[in-house]
């Protein structure tokens, strides 16, 4: 493999590469290496009309040395003019490099498979650059996006803000786009993390949530919605829950034979006090009918305040405040007649 001294001036960029996002911190880190040590790797070109040379890769290093104003960059110079193995080969050279994007996979793979030129299937892919074909076939997935996300995709997975890993949005991809891109947004503003969005995901999944309240659902927070998820989940779980057994009716306290005579003695003497277990027994029972036995609110329930406005909202707490003060009063009276029934 023979290397050259080619002239930048006779050096042409492919248009045409799978490689096209350049990192500028990166980019000045290289001249600096440059500068100090020289180019130690060279790039590759492949001859072309008229005596010129394009670049098949080796795009970034060009670039350093052409902003460095050097003279020739070191070269390794083919004859190659097949398209697909010049594509395939810049596509190989660039996965080994740090900075080849998701998305530029992604767009590089799709156009391997759906170019005319091309026109390869998935499984081939795979082996040639041996990945494994789902490694293929999500980094398509991101194409479903719209360009407004898939400028904020980088590779990795450190979450950052207003940046997108693959992970963060391979649980979003099978969403309508309606809901798909706003919540991936979301996602990079809030910085959540995978094992979130995919919470959030199932909330958008579920079929018993309506269209029309996903919609709203989307003008919250990446933590609100989270939080959403969290209170649909507990109403599930409380909805699978056995319903528990109607408590069986008591039977009414038993009259005292007692005969009418002594009856009314008695209560021309001193009247006589209602029987304190009967009083109990009576109230006990009226509670029992008054409630119903409890089944949790619809899913839709807990997510319908979000739509009430401020005099509404104010009524229903209110309201709410009257009935847990109820309960809590009777609550408390029952806890001491069990408390005392239990003793004895």
């Amino acid at each position: 493999m023979d290397i050259v001294q080619i002239p930048l001036a006779m050096i042409d960029e492919d248009t045409d590469q799978p490689r096209y996002q350049f990192d500028e911190e990166a980019l000045v880190e290289l001249m600096r290496n440059i500068e100090e040590i020289g180019l130690l790797s060279p790039i590759k070109v492949r001859t072309i009309e008229g005596g010129r040379y394009k670049i098949i890769y080796g795009n970034r290093r060009y670039k350093a040395c052409k902003r460095l104003d050097l003279p020739a960059i070191p070269c390794i110079v083919t004859s190659m003019t097949d398209e697909q193995d010049i594509y395939m080969e810049q596509i190989a050279e660039n996965l080994t490099r740090q900075g080849f994007s998701p998305i530029e996979e992604a767009e590089a793979f799709n156009k391997l498979m759906t170019d005319p030129k091309f026109n390869r299937s998935v499984k081939f892919l795979a082996s040639k650059f041996g990945k494994p074909e789902s490694y293929i076939k999500n980094k398509c997935e991101l194409l479903k996006f719209s360009n407004a996300v898939r400028k904020l995709i980088i590779g990795g997975t450190e979450i950052r803000k207003d940046r997108l890993t693959e992970d963060q949005l391979l649980p979003l991809k099978d969403l309508p786009m309606e809901h798909r891109d706003p919540l991936a947004l979301i996602m990079a503003k809030d910085e959540m993390p995978p094992s979130d969005v995919k919470k959030i995901a199932k909330l958008f999944k579920d079929k018993d949530i309506s269209a029309s309240t996903k919609d709203k659902l989307l003008y919250k927070s990446g933590p609100g919605l989270l939080e959403t998820w969290s209170i649909q989940q507990s109403n599930k779980a409380e909805k699978a829950k056995p319903a528990e057994p109607k408590p069986p009716k008591t039977e009414k306290a038993t009259k005292l034979d007692i005969p009418t005579e002594t009856f009314a003695v008695s209560v021309e003497a001193a009247p006589t006090p209602e029987n304190p277990y009967a009083a109990m027994d009576t109230k006990l029972n009226q509670l029992l009918s008054a409630l119903p036995v409890f089944s949790p609110l619809p899913d839709e329930a807990a997510l319908s305040l979000q739509e009430m406005d401020a005099e509404q909202r104010a009524e229903l707490i209110r309201r709410m405040d009257a009935l847990l003060e109820q309960l809590r009063s009777h609550t408390e009276e029952w806890d001491k007649l069990k408390s005392i029934a239990a003793a004895n």
